[in-house]
């Protein structure tokens, strides 16, 4: 006579498990698809993963719309890349995905899960996969283990920010020239700079169509503060303390056309310092065009198309003052500083040696100095050997290093998973 163990469940029991598995499994696909396609949710791949050729190329961003302009700046030198041979961007967020295929030609993929981005890449066989940031779903990508992984970063800047240990998690790190090698060094220990690849700055290498029209009989001064970042070591803004001075000064000036063009995510901000200095901007400037000035609010242009006409820069420690350094070597700089620590801001950016700086102790004198830099060029041979350090080569290289950089990438990549040849 056999025993059964109460305890131990019999076979019918385990069929009966296993039944119920199967259909709470089908159940759940079930429930997925029908919510998709109900809700608007987005699918699991799109296009479907069968689908899908070889991409030896992908440009990856897993952030949201509010970080897309990370991404499109890099958008063009990508389709250049693709004309040499395939490149796809990959995505994570369903709402990004369906604005970026507005906006290139470039094939989008879109997955959401992890295990689903494994597959996707495996599928296309990546060789090399580019990054525009330092989103933490970066890591989520980096854990493929059969492709280079380049960081690319989506500017030059001497924030803080573009430098950090998440640097070491890639196979290279591209950067604009000197001042960005010597920036990882003084930043990071323990870090090999022979990661680091200059390649100057390919965006700034393209044709951008101007935005402004002329304005006769005015020379035109354009403010561009950046953001307030994630936290106090980020933020290099000036527009809560600085702003409604700087634009107010500039208004005092009838031979002044003022152009107010804050980063994106000032427009999105919270903080009531940073809102209400822009109202206040953008009803003084209002105000001032009612009455016939030809003052400029392209709150969403891109700012490559405002450089062209602008006299004078106005701007924050960020990548707009590089890039204008770089397009526009002929017109003066004017840098914010919020701590008014010019020893400190001179060490972290080279380039505020070569330019006067509006902080606690110039402010109340903002008028002159911007008079003074609209009269003269005073630092004009200072920010040329600023331009050198920073970039270091003529406009045009930029985009063939690039190029020949992620063609060298895809060929190191088929070289160090080739299998060995066994010995005769």
């Amino acid at each position: 006579m056999s025993h059964v163990n109460p305890q131990q469940p019999t076979l019918t029991d385990r069929a009966r498990k296993v039944a119920a598995r199967i259909l709470l499994g089908a159940g759940s696909r079930v429930k997925r698809l029908v919510t998709t396609t109900i809700a608007g949710e987005p699918p699991e791949y799109s296009p479907p993963i069968d689908e899908l050729p070889r991409y030896p190329v992908v440009a990856y961003f897993a952030d949201t719309t509010n970080q897309a302009y990370q991404l499109r700046q890099w958008l063009p030198v990508l389709e250049r890349v693709a004309e040499r041979q395939p490149l796809a961007i990959v995505t994570r967020n369903w709402e990004l995905t369906e604005l970026l295929r507005e906006v290139t030609t470039l094939p989008v993929l879109f997955t959401l899960r992890l295990d689903g981005l494994r597959r996707l890449y495996e599928r296309i066989d990546v060789k090399t996969v580019v990054y525009v940031n330092n989103g933490w779903r970066n890591f989520q990508s980096l854990i493929y283990q059969r492709a280079l992984h380049v960081h690319v970063n989506h500017g030059e800047s001497d924030k803080i920010s573009m430098v950090s240990n998440q640097a070491k998690a890639y196979d290279h790190v591209v950067v604009a020239g000197q001042a960005a090698i010597e920036r990882h060094r003084r930043a990071l220990i323990n870090f090999d700079l022979d990661r680091l690849v200059v390649c100057g700055r390919p965006q700034l290498d393209l044709e951008v169509s101007p935005v402004l029209e002329p304005a006769p009989g005015r020379r035109t001064v354009l403010y561009a503060p950046t953001w307030s970042g994630e936290d106090d070591a980020n933020n290099y803004t000036s527009l809560d303390l600085y702003g409604v001075a700087i634009v107010r000064a500039l208004l005092g000036r009838p031979d002044v056309r003022v152009v107010y063009k804050p980063h994106p995510r000032v427009l999105t901000a919270e903080d009531p310092a940073i809102t209400g200095a822009h109202a206040e901007i953008v009803r003084l400037l209002t105000a001032a065009r009612a009455g016939g000035a030809p003052h400029e609010l392209p709150l969403d242009a891109d700012i490559l198309g405002l450089f062209e006409d602008a006299d004078l820069l106005v701007t924050d420690i960020s990548s707009v003052g590089l890039d204008f350094l770089y397009l526009r070597p002929d017109a003066p700089i004017v840098l914010t500083d919020r701590r008014t620590d010019r020893a400190r801001i001179v060490a972290e950016a080279p380039i505020a040696s070569a330019v006067d700086i509006v902080d606690g102790d110039t402010v109340g004198d903002v008028a002159g100095l911007l008079g003074a830099n609209l009269a003269a060029d005073p630092h004009h041979d200072a920010r040329a050997a600023a331009r050198d350090h920073y970039f270091g080569f003529a406009r045009g290289e930029s985009s063939r290093r690039f190029l020949e950089f992620v063609a060298d990438c895809v060929a190191r990549r088929d070289a160090l998973v080739a299998p060995e040849t066994p010995a005769a």
